[in-house]
């Protein structure tokens, strides 16, 4: 099998070729020509190569490119031409492994690096003209939808637990069909092994696994191995995620990751950054009253208060949760309310509020908040004289 050049400009970007050519003896590896097989987009290039890596650094030094020591102790070399990194990794074999971590031995021999690799779909190597190797049937396994563990399941797993997520992770993103026997059967028997996993590898696999298409597939699996109650313990709503991905599937909305782990109504546990994870708190803690036939006013004081983004983000899990397919029109003009809005600025300020008789301190803020409060609720008027009645009215009262 080959690979075209032709129909992968990565292959023969300035920057690619010059990489390649410094190193003489490469060959791409992993995401890059899997993702090209399948026809799919490629971002990240990672290269494999037999040269150790001072050798690699020396000879990208000697052509100008910058060489930047990213993970000396396991081979790999970071190549940064033209501003684009490409990930350079000399061939390795495991010599220990704990679970988490690996110690590496390097080799010249491209069938031993091949047989450390999780997945036979990520075993594969491609050449600067595109010529495809293949040692372990990942070209086959690749178009089955196969995901499948290189030799011995269990033996990958206990080399390094999160496999267990990546296998799942994988099979949402290039499977068909039901998630390969052995690999099934060996993460389900290891998987008290993901206890000891850093809860930020075990976070990026499971936003990743979210971000796919349709991931209930691999998630009901995990659910049935009990494997997702290890990473995700608690009371878990599958069927409101379900819905939602299906509301992403027939209205060609892209995957949010973070808005599907609301949905299901996990991630306590999971490191996340601070704006996801308050995100999640801030829609398991709304009370706001969402509904698909929410009047016009409504929508624009609920969108002052909350912003589009919370206004959206709880439209679609309530969304998730109405019973009737047919409201699907109102949810949609919900959102598309949102995207058009633009906040209206409220009319009063400070100096109106000392202006009214009332003296510098926080009452000012009082008197303000207030007069926005009544403002929103009378569907943000323009009309100046109530404005100055209400904020009379309001001194009046408080001062």
């Amino acid at each position: 099998m080959k690979l075209d050049p032709q129909r992968n400009a990565w292959m023969t970007a300035p920057e690619t070729a010059a990489v390649m050519g410094a190193l003489g003896e490469a060959r791409f590896v992993g995401g890059c020509v899997r993702n090209a097989l399948l026809g799919s987009a490629v971002t990240d290039i990672d290269i494999a190569t037999p040269l150790a890596p001072d050798a690699v650094t020396a000879r990208l030094e000697a052509k100008g490119i910058k060489a930047v020591p990213t993970g000396l102790a396991h081979g790999t070399v970071t190549a940064v031409a033209n501003g684009k990194p490409f990930e350079v990794t000399t061939l390795r074999r495991d010599v220990e492994t704990d679970g988490r971590h690996a110690v590496v031995a390097f080799t010249g021999d491209w069938a031993e690096d091949a047989r450390r690799r999780d997945f036979t779909m990520n075993a594969l190597y491609a050449d600067a003209s595109g010529e495809v190797l293949d040692t372990v049937g990942g070209v086959d396994d690749l178009k089955a939808g196969r995901v499948r563990f290189v030799g011995d399941a269990a033996t990958r797993i206990r080399e390094d637990f999160l496999r267990i997520l990546r296998l799942f992770r994988f099979h949402a993103w290039y499977g068909k069909g039901e998630i390969d026997h052995d690999a099934l059967q060996a993460a389900a028997a290891e998987r008290d092994g993901l206890e000891g996993l850093s809860a930020e590898r075990v976070q990026k696999e499971m936003l990743r696994l979210l971000e796919a298409a349709d991931p209930m597939p691999s998630l009901r699996a995990m659910a049935a191995t009990g494997i997702l109650a290890i990473v995700l313990p608690g009371a878990l709503d599958l069927a409101r995620l379900e819905k939602l991905v299906a509301i992403d599937a027939d209205n060609f909305f892209a995957p949010d990751p973070v808005l599907r782990l609301a949905a299901l109504g996990g991630g306590k546990t999971l490191r996340l950054s601070n704006a996801q994870g308050e995100r999640l708190d801030d829609l398991a803690e709304a009370k706001e009253k969402i509904v698909s036939y929410l009047s016009i006013k409504d929508v624009r004081r609920l969108l002052y208060r909350l912003g589009p983004k919370r206004f959206k983000d709880r439209v679609f899990l309530r969304w998730a949760e109405d019973p009737k397919a047919s409201n699907f029109i109102q949810w949609r003009a919900l959102l598309a309310l949102a995207d058009s809005w633009q906040r209206p600025r409220f009319p009063l300020t400070g100096g109106n509020v000392l202006n009214a008789g009332v003296p510098h301190g926080p009452l000012v803020g009082q008197v303000l908040a207030e007069v926005e409060e009544w403002w929103v609720e009378s569907d943000f008027t323009d009309d100046e004289f109530s404005l100055a009645e209400r904020l009379k009215a309001v001194v009046q009262a408080l001062v």
